[in-house]
């Protein structure tokens, strides 16, 4: 079985080496951000099952951090993990976008256990994909359009459109995809492709161009 991809964005040396090698011996393939900033940048760039965020980060606040991964539409359960306790804190991490809060000092057993909830409910919640009016199910590889037709895709085709949808919002690059779908590929033009393959099946505005940029989820 292949890791479950994990973002840890911690700046506490010591706790974010002791979580990572944590996290790795229970399976996980851990990606660690020391500041909000680094932190923005992998969660946009690459595919993660769940995060563990800390509050207090360098260069941007962790709630900060969240705000701006739900406004540009990563879906990604987050475990906000911090010093700051109090209800008005708690209340603040729930409402931008947090699916849970932990409070430091905390009981290891604990921070597993919510992280494997976290990884439930993404696979949950990744069972349907929303494509305009239609859905796909990532499990089946099955799109189901508007008129009720149903259209298999190859797994490279349903993983690239996976890929989109769960970020609906979200510009992707060119070289992103490749990196996150196509793994080995050495050219971006695969993306293309791949692209063209699903226009095909699907209909020409169900991945939109954005042009010197690269392509973004679009309508069935």
């Amino acid at each position: 079985m292949a890791p479950t991809p994990l973002l840890l964005v911690e700046d506490d040396c010591e706790l974010a080496h002791l979580l990572a090698e944590l996290f790795t011996e229970q399976g996980y393939a851990v990606d660690l951000a020391r500041d909000g900033q680094r932190g923005l940048h992998l969660a946009l760039s690459r595919t993660y099952e769940s995060m563990i965020i800390d509050r207090g980060l360098p260069t941007m606040d962790g709630v900060e951090l969240l705000r701006r991964l739900r406004q540009r539409g990563v879906t990604v359960p987050v475990l906000v993990l911090t010093a700051f306790g109090s209800l008005e804190d708690r209340v603040e991490g729930l409402d931008a976008g947090a699916e849970d809060y932990l409070v430091k000092p905390f009981e290891i057993d604990e921070l597993l256990a919510r992280v494997r909830a976290l990884h439930r409910r993404n696979l949950d919640r990744a069972t349907l994909l929303p494509l305009g009016s239609g859905w796909l199910d990532p499990e089946s590889h099955i799109v189901s359009l508007p008129s009720g037709e149903e259209v298999t895709l190859s797994g490279q085709e349903c993983r690239l459109l996976s890929a989109l949808a769960r970020r609906p919002r979200q510009v992707h690059t060119r070289t992103s995809l490749r990196h996150r779908v196509f793994d080995g590929a050495q050219k971006d033009s695969i993306v293309d492709t791949y692209v063209y393959y699903l226009r095909g099946k699907l209909g020409p505005g169900v991945i939109s161009t954005v042009r010197g940029v690269g392509y973004r989820l679009g309508e069935l």
